[in-house]
Formats: structure tokens, sequence, C-alpha cells
């Protein structure tokens, strides 16, 4: 099979072998893939290297089952399927092909295409995640950093879709601001940080009182401006492990709730089970049309130049809003 590859610091193009299912797994033909932070972020010298697996980047992906294990009953060739693998799969998602377990695949929702799908896994958990953990009521006051990303988006579409309002989210640029709009937020509801000051913006239009829940999908200098707006024993919801040493200060100086989001967590100690009953919740939303997938940016195909626009779009933080694709078979 083709496949990119990490090799010495570059992605280079190259004839990889393609992986054979064993016997509880499926071979899936990929149609499309998705890109996130950490894509890039497991090339630099962070935290986020540990993650790197397998010399093919790549940790979400649509598909079409082409060959399967002796063990697997729940899906058959032929099968079209989308699925968030992080590390759990035999490759990356940057090749034509992958094998992964069967218990973490999901059958693709009718109502969206192959691309839109392969948006959806890595930032939908999360997404997910962040909603399920936080056990927010109807009524507490909930600031998001950076909503009109991934996670933003899906986490914005499943608070309206559950009947929450009583939020408030910033934005950087006038097509982040258009697509949290199309979602159905407020105008009064987004602070485009590039024009007004997050903290006193926030204040106003929260009444003058702080935050129940701060989620900060942002991090570093962000993290110390919106830690300030969290409410004394108020929770502090970390996406980004991106937190700086001030804001740690900040947050344990009101004896804060802090909940670190990590669906690696969940891959390493392979509990399949999470990554199934999520994405076959989001599936349900979408199918039920109770949530819209992403709005994506298709940019290329498998190709290295595709690789480095779309790791130096979400560096500079210049995704307008989309959820970029890469378009595989």
């Amino acid at each position: 099979m083709k496949a990119i590859v990490y090799k010495n610091a570059a992605f280079i193009l190259e004839e990889a072998a393609t992986p054979i299912p064993l016997e509880n797994q499926i071979q899936v033909k990929i149609i499309a893939s998705g890109f996130n932070p950490i894509d890039y972020q497991m090339t630099e010298d962070g935290s986020e290297k540990k993650y790197l697996h397998s010399p093919i980047l790549g940790r979400e992906f649509s598909g079409i089952v082409t060959a399967i294990g002796k063990k697997v009953t729940g899906f058959k060739i032929g099968d079209a399927v989308f699925c968030g693998s992080g590390s759990m799969g035999s490759n990356g998602t940057y090749a034509e092909f992958i094998c992964i377990p069967e218990e973490i695949a999901v059958h693709l929702p009718k109502n969206i295409s192959f691309e839109e799908a392969a948006g959806i896994p890595s930032s939908g958990l999360t997404a997910l995640q962040c909603f399920n953990r936080m056990q927010a009521s109807k009524t507490d006051s909930i600031l998001i950093a950076g909503a009109a990303g991934g996670v933003g988006n899906l986490l914005v579409k499943l608070l309206i879709a559950n009947g929450y309002h009583n939020f408030i989210v910033t934005a950087g640029n006038d097509q982040s601001i258009a697509s949290l709009l199309e979602m159905g937020v407020n105008p009064s509801q987004i602070i485009n940080y590039k024009i007004d000051p997050i903290e006193e913006t926030a204040l106003v239009l929260n009444a003058a009182k702080k935050f129940e829940f701060v989620i900060d999908l942002v991090g570093n200098a962000i993290s110390d401006i919106v830690a300030k707006l969290l409410k004394t024993n108020g929770t502090y919801v970390d996406v980004t492990a991106l937190s700086t040493q001030n804001s740690r200060e900040i947050l344990f100086g009101k004896g804060a709730t802090i909940l670190n989001i990590s669906n690696y967590a969940y891959g390493l100690e392979r509990r399949y089970d999470y990554y199934k009953n999520g994405l076959e919740q989001l599936a349900d939303l979408l199918e039920k049309e109770l949530i819209k997938p992403p709005v994506i940016n298709i940019i290329g195909a498998l190709e290295v130049a595709t690789i480095k626009k779309a790791h130096q779009m979400l560096r500079e933080n210049k995704t307008e809003g989309k959820k970029l694709i890469m378009k595989i078979n």
C-alpha cells in the first residue's frame, strides 16, 4: 500500500506492507482521514511525542471493510465504517489501509459522507467526554475558549442539542464567528478576542459574574486569562495540557476542580467500550439530525504536500472553523 511515513524529521511517500487483520480485527480501505493538532505535536519535542506508535501518523478515518479476522462478528466485507483509531491500529491513517480491533469501529451513518465522518471521531469523542464529565446543569454558566475549532465545534452542538444555552464562547476571525452563528450561537454569546479583551467582555456578557465552568481548548497565554474567570470551587476543563504555571497557581487558589480530558487514557488501557459507545452516541445524534457534522475542508490527496499544508494550518490556527480532511481513496 502507499503510505506517508515520518522518518528523520521528514514525511516521505513510500510503499509499505499492507496490514493483514488479526482474528479480532477488520482491515479497512481508508477513504478519508482527518487531521488534528496532535498530528503535528507528535513531530515536536513535547509531551505528545510519546503517543507516536507508528511512523505513519493519523488517528481518525472513514473507509470500507476489505477483510475480516476469523473471530469478527459485527462487520462484513463492504461495510462502511468510521473510527477513532488513536494508537490502537496497525498503523496510522496517512495510508491506504489500516487494521483495527472491530470493537472500536462503528458503522457509518447513512446521512453523512465519508469525508464528513472522517472529521468526527477524535474531536467528537473529546467533546462528548467534556460534556459527560462536566455534569453541568442547564443554569450553570459556561465559558468556552476556542469554540470554533474541531472539539469546540462539536461541543457547542452537543450543548445546544441538549438544551444548554447559558454559555459564552471565544473566536478570533470572521470565518470562525460565522461558523458559530451557523450552529445557532447568538452574537451576544461570542467574544472576538482579536477585538475585545476576553476577561472584561466575558464578565459583561455574564452579568458581572464568574463562571461555574471554564473549558480551555487553547491553552498557553489564554489559560492565564480564562482561569481568572472561574468561580471559586468551579470546574476547569483542560483539553490541551497546555496550561501555564501561572494558570495552575490561579486555579489552585480558587480550589478548582480540574478535569483533564484525554482520549489517549482509554486507548492506553484498551478501553474499547469508550470508543465504541461514544461513536455510537454521536452516530445516533447525526442520524437523527440532532447535531450536524463539522464543516470540512478537503485539502488534498495522499501526498506529502497535503500533510505539510494541514500541519501548518493547524499550527497557525488557520482552519477557519473547518475540519481538515485528506481524501485517500
